[in-house]
C-alpha cells in the first residue's frame, strides 16, 4: 500500500493556531499538513516533581489545540519518546517531505534539532524552522561592529529603531490545508508518568486594564497587576507579535519588559556558557559559602525576613512570584547568604511555572551582580526597605506568611553585616581575578 505523502508540523514551544509562523509555513507548503506534538522522554524523565503544573499547563494546552484542529476537520498526533527515534517512526508510517517546526535557542535544543535535521537529510527529507518566540533573533540586532550587544539600554534602543509593523505583523494561517485524519484522544498524563494538578488553563488574553497602568502598579506585589503572561510566552499559547502590537499602543513599560526577554534569549544564544558560568568570568572567584541550612531555610520560607519569606511562600504554593519580589529574594540568597547564584536558579527552574532559561539565567546573575548587564555588585537590597517601598502595609506578606509576627523568629542573619560581608567577599574575589 503506498504511503500518504505529507509533511509534518512539530509543535513545540508554539501551542497554538493563531499567528504561527512554522505552521503557517507548512500550510503554504503545497502537501497536507500532519500535526505532531512529542513528549520528550529526555526533558520529562528529568523532573523528580510528578504533579508539574508545568507539564498538566502542555497537557492542558494540547487539548485545547486538538479541539481547534477537530474543528478544521483535523487532529493530532502526540508521542513520547526521544525525538529522533518518533521521526524514525513516522517517517516509516508517511511518505514525508518536509517537517517543519518554529526555532529554539537553548544550546540543548539547537543540538537536539541539529541531529534531527542531519538525519532528516540523509532520508532526503527536508527539515525547516522558521521564526517564531522572538522578533528579532541571534543576529538580528548586533553593534555596528557586528558583535552582539551585552547591555540592555543599547541593545533596545536598536531593537526599537530597527522594530516596523512588519515584525509583529500576523502570519496568515490558511488551515484548509491540514491533513484529514481520524479523531484520537492525546496521550494522558498517566502514559508519560505523570498526574494532574490543580491548575486550570485558560487561553491567554492581553487586559487593558492591566497593561494600561502596568508601569504604574508592577512593583508592588500586593497589587497583583503583572499580566501573568510569562507561561504563556514560554509556551507560545500567546503570540509575541501580538503581544508587542499591543505594548506599542498601550504600554512602553511593558513594551520594555517583552525587549528584556529578547536580550536575555540573544545572550544565551551568543554565550551558551552562561547556563553554567559567570558572564563576568572574574565572578568565578567569589568564595561562596554554600550553606546547606541555610539554603534550606530560604527555599522553605523560614529566614526570618517576612518579604523574603513570603516570596519563597508563594513560589512553593503557586508556582508563581511577584517580579519585585524576586529581585529581593535573589539578592538575599547571593548578598546576605553568598550561596551561589546557581544553587538558586535551579531552585527556581525546578518551582516556576514560568520557567524559562535564558530570563532565569539572566535575572540570576543579574541579581549577584556576575551577568552581562548586571545590578553593581555592591547594590545589595535591604528586605526591611524594600516592604516600607512596596508592601507598607504588609498586604503581600500578610497573604503569604501571616504568621510572621506571631512567630518572632530571629533573622537567619542580620542585615547591616550580612551587606559588609558580602562586599567584602566580592571585593576580594575581583581583586584576585587581577592577579
Amino acid at each position: 500500500m503506498e504511503k500518504e505523502e505529507v509533511v509534518l508540523f512539530w509543535f513545540r514551544r508554539d501551542l497554538r493556531l493563531e499567528d504561527n509562523r512554522g505552521l503557517a509555513a507548512a500550510l503554504r507548503s503545497g502537501s497536507k499538513v500532519l500535526p505532531i506534538f512529542i513528549f520528550d522522554s529526555g526533558i520529562l524523565d528529568k523532573l523528580a516533581e510528578k504533579k508539574d503544573q508545568r507539564v498538566d499547563y502542555i497537557h492542558q494546552a494540547l487539548q485545547q489545540l486538538q479541539k481547534e484542529l477537530q474543528q478544521e476537520g483535523s487532529d493530532i498526533r502526540t508521542f513520547y519518546g526521544k525525538p529522533l527515534e518518533i521521526f524514525k517512526e513516522l517517517t516509516a508510517k508517511f511518505s514525508v517531505k518536509t517537517v517543519y517546526c518554529n526555532r529554539d535557542y537553548e544550546p540543548s535544543a539547537i543540538t537536539r534539532d541539529n541531529k534531527i535535521a542531519e538525519w532528516l537529510e540523509k532520508q532526503d527529507i527536508g527539515f525547516v524552522s522558521e521564526k517564531d518566540q522572538v522578533i528579532f533573533e541571534s543576529d538580528e540586532i548586533l553593534k555596528g561592529d557586528g558583535t552582539p550587544y551585552s547591555v540592555y539600554t543599547p541593545y533596545s534602543r536598536k531593537w526599537r529603531e530597527k522594530l516596523t509593523d512588519k515584525d509583529y505583523r500576523a502570519a496568515a494561517m490558511p488551515l484548509g490545508n491540514l491533513f484529514s485524519f481520524k479523531k484520537k484522544p492525546i496521550m494522558k498524563l498517566q502514559d508519560i508518568g505523570f498526574e494532574k494538578t490543580a491548575y486550570r488553563f485558560e487561553t491567554p488574553t492581553l487586559d487593558r486594564g492591566i497593561i494600561d497602568n502596568y508601569g504604574e502598579h508592577r512593583d508592588y506585589p500586593a497589587k497583583d497587576h503583572t499580566t501573568r503572561l510569562g507561561v504563556a510566552l514560554r509556551f507560545g499559547t500567546i503570540s509575541i507579535r501580538k503581544c508587542v502590537k499591543f505594548a506599542l499602543a498601550h504600554n512602553a513599560t511593558w513594551l520594555s519588559e517583552l525587549i528584556w526577554r529578547e536580550f536575555f534569549m540573544q545572550i544565551l544564544y551568543h554565550y551558551p556558557q552562561v547556563v553554567q558560568h559567570c558572564f563576568k568570568p572574574q565572578y568565578e572567584h567569589i568564595a561562596w559559602r554554600n550553606n546547606e541550612k541555610e539554603f534550606a531555610h530560604w527555599c522553605a520560607g523560614t529566614t526570618g525576613y517576612p518579604l523574603v519569606d513570603a516570596g519563597m511562600r508563594e513560589l512553593n504554593e503557586t508556582g508563581f512570584m511577584h517580579n519585585r519580589v524576586r529581585m529581593v529574594v535573589a539578592s538575599f540568597l547571593t548578598k546576605h547568604l553568598l550561596i551561589d547564584w546557581r544553587w538558586g536558579e535551579a531552585y527556581f527552574a525546578e518551582k516556576l511555572l514560568d520557567y524559562e532559561l535564558s530570563s532565569n539565567n539572566g535575572n540570576w546573575q543579574w541579581a549577584a551582580g556576575c551577568g552581562c548587564d548586571a545590578a553593581p555588585y555592591f547594590r545589595i537590597f535591604n528586605p526591611a526597605e524594600q516592604i516600607k517601598k512596596f508592601d507598607k502595609a504588609l498586604d503581600y506578606v500578610k497573604r503569604w506568611n501571616p504568621d510572621f509576627e506571631s512567630l518572632e523568629q530571629q533573622p537567619i542573619v542580620e542585615h547591616r553585616f550580612a551587606r559588609e560581608r558580602a562586599l567584602e567577599v566580592y571585593k576580594k574575589a575581583l581583586d584576585k581575578s587581577k592577579h
